[in-house]
């Protein structure tokens, strides 16, 4: 059973407005991008899904933020007992207040929030991935549970039921493609951030991948660029894209009104992996990213998208 300190106890918690303020702060410091995308949503989608940003970002802080030298599997058995109470529907701190008006409010399911401290629990014990398997999984629990949990505010389009032979069925939920686009997400952060990543030691990129090209960890580690290099990253970036793809498929299923944000932040992250190929595939140095102006340009394209596909 969680123990709170007798100070969390006796302590006033944030009110629900204040609680999502907080966390439109946070979503809108460390999430650009995404935070463009959900100003396109209504407010009540929109503000849930800054609840969860919040959450997911204090679980990715526990191993990768200033704190993370003293982060034990206690620390995250704790953290995972403090979503239990959440789930009950007792926040603890005062950005689990907007957490828990969410959860009232949508059919959220609790295992892609355990999942994801599953992935945490994954980057307390290695730096290193064999295969891509191995990563794939990775990714899935950082990232693809994101997915899963934003589907669940989003929404999907039951219009195609309202024939009288299709009333029967239930709504094709395009799960899978909400977690591809997680895992596209996340497969770009890798490969934005390998020179970050290097400097805690740590190599995302799969060994084997590594292997196949010749390429290695002492060269990653060295931040060496030639054509072994290029080659390597042309591979990722290919297998990156085929995740976006089918994540695009997934669209199409969501709500009427969250198709264009969801559009909107697909094509704005994509684009980081254009960004490195004109950089040369020089990550180690130059950090890839889109401009703001870029990400607005692509506001009308992804709205037609949005309508026609």
């Amino acid at each position: 059973m969680l123990q709170l300190p007798d100070s969390l106890c006796m302590r006033t918690l944030a009110s629900v407005e204040d609680s999502y303020k907080l966390c439109r702060q946070i979503t809108a410091k460390y999430a650009k991008t995404f935070y463009l995308a959900t100003l396109l949503m209504s407010e009540a989608k929109r503000r849930a899904i800054w609840a969860i940003y919040a959450w997911c970002r204090r679980t990715d802080e526990l191993v990768d933020g200033p704190g993370a030298a003293i982060t034990t599997p206690e620390t995250l058995d704790e953290w995972e007992a403090q979503l239990e109470s959440l789930f009950a529907g007792h926040p603890i701190e005062d950005l689990d207040v907007a957490l828990v008006d969410t959860l009232q409010r949508f059919p959220l399911d609790i295992q892609p929030f355990r999942d994801m401290i599953a992935g945490q629990r994954m980057d307390l014990y290695r730096n290193r991935y064999e295969t891509f398997e191995e990563l794939n999984l990775y990714c899935y629990r950082v990232a693809g549970t994101v997915g899963l949990m934003s589907t669940a505010v989003i929404g999907v389009d039951a219009s195609n039921n309202n024939a009288a032979w299709n009333q029967q069925q239930q709504p094709y939920i395009p799960a899978e493609e909400a977690i591809a686009l997680g895992i596209a997400n996340q497969l770009t952060n890798i490969l934005r951030d390998v020179g970050e990543d290097a400097q805690r030691g740590r190599i995302y990129i799969p060994l084997e991948d590594l292997a196949r090209f010749n390429y290695t960890e002492q060269d990653l580690l060295k931040g060496v660029v030639d054509q072994r290099w290029q080659e390597l990253m042309q591979f990722q970036i290919q297998r990156t894209r085929e995740f976006y793809l089918q994540a695009e498929k997934g669209i199409s299923y969501l709500s009427s009104d969250a198709r264009w944000p969801v559009w909107a932040a697909l094509m704005s992250y994509s684009q980081i992996l254009d960004v490195i190929e004109r950089n040369q595939y020089e990550v180690f140095r130059q950090r890839a990213y889109v401009p703001p102006v870029k990400k607005l340009q692509n506001l009308p394209v992804a709205w037609l998208r949005a309508q026609v596909l």
